[in-house]
């Protein structure tokens, strides 16, 4: 089973060849009019949408399809069997193009929020669900990876080393600043931190001390330091451990 930092990689990658294929003018245009046709269209009609040949068409529609905005199929337009090889036609795939630099993952912060919302329990108010679900949404990420890889005993630097996996494809942007620490340069719930940190900064550090709970790593935690354009979490050693060499794995 593929991982969620792997798909979150594969994802934000398919969404820049995505944007590249479509940089092309004509190419453009034609996924534009295939996508309010509202039905399969041919490649004559393709290219007659922007005015260019037949054969050049397809190139560019066997390109959108290649990139997974299009997909093709043969058809006979309206249903109506007709002597002869059926068309080929084209329509558009379910495919949502984002693209952020640096990357932001505003889907993950309004799933937790809307999970927060739907079980909101009776002795809590709506930030404690929301740290709440956070955490818990961490801790099971967590466990996902651990048994996926099953890495056995995590001290402090091979457990950051695993974590990197996960920050690196949820847009953290992470940096090691030694053996036991990692800084996180990215925010990838900018700009609405900003606007409720307390909130934000909050289910984000729930979020990944609920990981490094899932995963089982010992000798770190994630603490809040904010610094101007990073993130308000770092990973660190536990108070008792500091930067002792004797409680790092080798």
């Amino acid at each position: 089973m593929a991982s969620d930092q792997t798909t979150q990689a594969d994802t934000a990658g398919s969404a820049i060849d995505s944007v590249s294929v479509l940089s092309e003018d004509s190419r453009r245009r034609m996924f534009a009019f295939v996508r309010r046709a509202g039905r399969a269209v041919t490649r004559d009609e393709a290219a007659a949408s922007v005015g260019i040949s037949r054969k050049l068409a397809a190139f560019h529609l066997d390109k959108l399809v290649d990139a997974g905005l299009l997909r093709a199929r043969y058809e006979t337009p309206g249903g109506i069997r007709k002597v002869g090889r059926r068309p080929k036609v084209y329509e558009p795939t379910d495919a949502q193009i984002t693209v952020s630099i640096p990357d932001r993952r505003h889907e993950l912060l309004a799933d937790l929020l809307l999970d927060a919302v739907l079980t909101e329990e009776a002795d809590e108010n709506a930030a404690q669900a929301a740290v709440r679900t956070a955490e818990q949404r961490g801790r099971q990420m967590g466990e996902a990876a651990r048994e996926e890889i099953r890495p056995g005993r995590l001290g402090p630097e091979r457990g950051l080393t695993v974590c990197e996996r996960l920050l690196d494809g949820y847009g953290y942007e992470p940096v090691r600043e030694g053996p036991t620490r990692l800084r996180l340069r990215n925010c990838p719930f900018h700009p609405l931190a900003a606007k409720a940190p307390d909130l934000v900064c909050g289910m984000n550090q729930a979020f990944l001390s609920g990981y490094l709970t899932g995963l089982q790593v010992n000798g770190v935690q994630a603490v809040l330091a904010p610094e101007p354009g990073e993130c308000c979490v770092r990973l660190g050693p536990n108070d008792t451990d500091h930067d002792d060499p004797m409680a790092r794995d080798r």
